[in-house]
């Protein structure tokens, strides 16, 4: 008897004769449904099969017990990581149904776990809003799981299955009596799909800590077996709470958070919004739950809200005067930070990483909830909307003197040679999707960048020193820095408001930085750089960091370039007695020839896709590194000291 674990709280070719194809037969083509399918394309599915991928396997689960707490019949989801690898995923919602489904002669349970797009959430009426983002539910982790165990607490019964790599190694069970309702599905995920199938406790937790602020009054609990850790997740204030928490370390304009809650022709719309004196925009949007990195029609109806609403508590307040020009939406989202959750009936989602909403209706019901709620509450809130507007006011004036130096770099952003840095080496080729451009530190890297470059696609751009840190200062002062005014001139697509991504020179944008702390601190500069002024080139996937070798291993005259230290040990163990190592710590130590054949050469080079996957945790953590106040980055610093590697001293 099975139990469960005791919960812990192409090329061109010519055409063929008429008739050569009289063998190609409807018996040739390969129809894959389900399993297979999901087993054979995975990507597809989940988005790839690397730890992203692995992790949205326990986000799947973990949605279809929040859509219990969304109708209203679940109150705590337990997530636990056990020792062996595997994941638990707990609720105490009404339990999976077990009954035999009349149509098709299964049982509900197994219909769910075995049949894609089968479930409450489509179209049957088990549930009126739903989470999962991709609709393929708990069937997919089940195909791509090496063992799949669920219990179904209902009806006074515990009710237990399980599968070997989506197949059922029997039928519905009954193996216990219970007292309460509820779901526990435990997974091991199938290591012939993933290549590495360990868990990020750390990842996991941001997501469910942002689960729990997106419901509120939800309990989410993470339960680490190997650790004896159990970390617990409840916001009674529920995206109030999540813009405070964002906030955190900050000088607040309003102390009193705007927030709205309301219902539009179906749509629920949701939105809580506070000031600080930064001049960082931070606005996170989420439809059903899902986070939503490149906006959609939430986004667009929630900054055109604002920016009228704004404007037109300023003039009824005298702030603004009849000749003063309009505040932009430039101006009122300097220090902004908001969460935007709607919940949507029928969420189309759109993209390249299905992170776009695309319901146009869901634009004038967020547009709505935010005018009526947030003119209420700067009527009542008189003192907070005046220091509202008067900060968008002095982001008016930075905006201005922004504009005269954006201008000047807009005009040296055409595509002309001519008109292009100096310091540039650009390359021949002319369509982007084949283009790079080497973002090099130091002239004499440049150098040899320039050297060893392949001069049909790959462009070199070397800065000299450490770029401003963008993260304490506006535009109008960031535009004044040579090194950022050549390098936006070199992407050629504008910055700001004028930015155009269908204009940008490069598909491929690469930082190429020393080996050690001054090379770490200048990427970590690029990063936020473009994680500002740039998250549409992040999101379009064109930005990287290349990955020069670590250490040099060498006897004679033979020489094997390494990127780790496991890589180093087995390079020496290889070459033998008398091998040596030695650490790499700048570009500049490695001729061209070196230089092109371990860093820039794509068939041996290593690359590193810059992504963002939680965006309030990223946001967090360039401002703790980069912000102005010291305390958060020293204790930030404290508490990652020890999973330091290679730290160059």
């Amino acid at each position: 008897m099975s139990k469960a674990k005791k919960p812990l709280a192409a090329g061109s070719r010519r055409p063929h004769p008429l008739g050569a194809d009289v063998a190609y037969t409807a018996e040739q083509i390969q129809v894959l449904e389900g399993r297979e399918h999901v087993r054979r394309r995975p990507s597809m599915y989940i988005g790839s099969t690397t730890t992203t991928g692995l992790h949205h396997l326990v986000y799947e689960v973990v949605d279809n017990a929040v859509d219990e707490a969304l109708a209203g019949y679940a109150n705590k989801i337990v997530v636990t990581l056990f020792a062996d690898g595997s994941v638990q995923v707990e609720d105490d919602g009404r339990g999976i149904p077990v009954d035999i489904h009349k149509k098709e002669g299964l049982s509900a349970l197994e219909l769910v776990l075995t049949r894609l797009n089968a479930g409450g959430k489509f179209g049957g009426g088990g549930y009126k809003v739903s989470s999962g983002l991709h609709g393929v539910g708990v069937s997919a982790v089940n195909f791509l799981s090496e063992r799949l165990q669920v219990w179904v607490h209902r009806s006074g019964k515990i009710h237990y299955m399980e599968f070997a790599r989506g197949v059922p190694k029997g039928p519905v069970k009954v193996v216990g009596k219970i007292d309460h309702t509820g779901t526990i599905v435990r997974f091991w995920p199938d290591p012939q799909i993933f290549p590495d199938t360990r868990f990020d406790r750390e990842v996991i937790q941001h997501r469910l800590r942002e689960m729990a602020y997106l419901n509120k009054r939800l309990e989410i609990a993470l339960a680490d077996e190997s650790l004896g850790f159990t970390n617990t997740f409840y916001f009674e204030g529920g995206i109030v709470s999540f813009v405070r928490a964002l906030n955190r370390d900050k000088a607040v304009v309003n102390p009193t958070p705007f927030y709205v809650d309301r219902e539009v022709e179906g749509t629920q719309v949701e939105i809580a919004l506070q000031y600080n004196d930064t001049f960082v925009e931070t606005v996170l949007a989420f439809a059903n739950t899902i986070a939503t990195i490149e906006g959609g029609s939430h986004l667009t109806g929630f900054r055109s809200a604002l920016t009228n609403v704004l404007n037109r508590y300023a003039r009824k307040a005298g702030i603004l005067k009849e000749s003063d020009p309009n505040l932009t939406g430039e101006d009122v989202r300097e220090g902004l930070t908001a969460v935007v959750s709607v919940k949507v009936l029928e969420p189309q989602f759109e993209g390249q990483t299905k992170g776009k909403l695309g319901n146009a209706e869901v634009q004038g019901h967020v547009s709505t909830a935010l005018t009526e709620g947030l003119t209420q509450y700067l009527e009542e809130n008189p003192s907070e909307g005046r220091r509202i507007v008067e900060k968008s006011l002095t982001a008016a004036r930075a905006r201005e003197a922004a504009r005269k130096a954006r201008d000047l770099v807009q005009r040296k952003s055409l595509l002309e040679s001519s008109t292009l840095p100096g310091k540039l080496a650009d390359c021949s080729e002319r369509d982007p999707a084949l283009c790079e451009l080497y973002i090099v530190e130091g002239d004499s890297a440049g150098g040899t960048a320039k050297g060893g470059r392949d001069r049909k696609t790959q462009a070199i751009l070397p800065l000299r020193g450490k770029i401003l840190n963008v993260e304490k200062a506006r535009l109008d002062k960031v535009l004044t820095f040579e090194e950022i005014r050549n390098l936006i001139t070199a992407m050629g697509a504008g910055v700001g408001d004028n930015f155009n991504v269908d204009k940008i020179r490069y598909h491929k944008i690469v930082t190429m930085t020393d080996a050690d702390v001054d090379g770490s601190h200048i990427r970590t500069l690029l990063l936020t750089f473009f994680f500002r002024y740039f998250p549409q080139i992040i999101e379009m996937g064109y930005l990287y960091m290349a990955q020069p070798p670590l250490y040099k291993v060498f006897k004679g005259k033979q020489t094997i370039w390494c990127h780790s230290d496991a890589e180093r040990d087995k390079a020496m163990k290889q070459l033998g007695k008398n091998a040596e190592a030695a650490r790499m710590k700048g570009l500049g130590e490695m001729n061209a020839e070196e230089l092109w054949e371990t860093t820039m050469n794509p068939a041996t080079r290593v690359l590193l896709r810059v992504q963002v996957e939680d965006v309030a945790a990223v946001n967090e953590t360039f401002e703790k590194l980069m912000g102005p106040d010291v305390e958060p980055r020293k204790k930030f610093i404290q508490a990652h000291a020890k999973s330091v590697r290679n730290l160059d001293i």
